[in-house]
C-alpha cells in the first residue's frame, strides 16, 4: 500500500471535506503514519475513518476525532498540553507537532510502553509520559494551556479544571456509554464557558 497516498486521501476526504481547516493540524495528520499505531492486522484499515482496537479493550480514534479535538485546542509552539489517555499515543504524536510540550498520562502499561516506543521511533521528543489514574491529572508540572482526554467521562473531573492555566481551556467526551457530547469548557478568570461539538464515542475512562 502506498500509505503517504492513503494519508493524503484521509486528509483531503475526512477532514478537509468535514470542516477540518487548520493548516497546521492537516500537515500534522498528513505525515504521520497511522499505520504505525495500530497492530499489524488492521494495518491495512489504519487510514479509514474508524476507530480501531489496540489492545487491552482499548482504541485509537478515528482520524476526523483526533484532527477535530486537535483543530478546537487551538494550539501553538508555546503551548503546554495535558493529555489524559495516551492510549496507542496517536493523538500524542499530532499534539507533539503542534505544541510546544505535552505530557500524556496511561493507566494501562502496556499501551505506554509500546506509544513511547513508536513515538520515540518517530523522533518525537517534546513529550512526557505518566503512569497513572488520568482522573487526577497529573499537577507538578501544572499548569496546562490545553487540557485533552481521551476517554468519556460522565462529568468533567474537577481535578483536571483545577490544572487549567488562567485562560486554558479542556477538551472531552463527556456522557454516558452510549451518547457522549465533545464539550470544550475555556477558562477565562473564575468563570467558565463550554461549547458543544456534536455527539462521538469513546471508551469510558476508568479513575476516581
Amino acid at each position: 500500500m502506498d500509505w503517504a497516498q492513503a494519508r493524503e486521501r484521509m486528509v483531503v476526504e475526512q477532514l478537509q471535506r468535514r470542516g477540518i481547516h487548520d493548516r497546521r493540524v492537516l500537515q500534522a495528520m498528513a505525515r504521520t503514519p497511522r499505520d504505525r499505531f495500530v497492530a499489524p492486522q488492521y494495518a491495512e484499515r489504519a487510514y479509514e475513518d474508524n476507530p480501531l482496537p489496540i489492545g487491552a479493550q482499548q482504541t485509537i480514534s478515528q482520524p476526523y476525532m483526533v484532527a477535530l479535538m486537535s483543530e478546537i485546542a487551538e494550539l501553538d509552539e508555546n503551548s503546554k498540553v495535558l493529555e489524559i489517555g495516551t492510549g496507542s499515543g496517536y493523538q500524542t504524536a499530532i499534539l507533539a507537532q503542534l505544541a510546544g510540550q505535552v505530557y500524556s498520562v496511561e493507566r494501562l502499561a502496556q499501551l505506554q510502553s509500546r506509544a513511547i516506543a513508536t513515538l520515540s521511533e518517530m523522533g518525537i521528543s517534546n513529550c512526557h509520559f505518566r503512569l497513572g489514574d488520568g482522573s487526577e491529572g497529573w499537577p507538578e508540572p501544572a499548569p496546562f494551556d490545553v487540557i485533552i482526554v481521551t476517554a468519556a467521562m460522565s462529568s468533567i473531573a474537577r481535578p483536571l479544571l483545577s490544572q487549567l492555566s488562567p485562560e486554558g481551556c479542556l477538551i472531552a467526551p463527556v456522557g454516558e456509554e452510549e451518547l457522549q457530547t465533545l464539550v470544550r469548557v475555556e477558562r477565562d478568570g473564575e468563570r467558565w464557558r463550554e461549547e458543544y461539538f456534536g455527539e462521538c464515542r469513546f471508551v469510558p475512562l476508568v479513575g476516581k
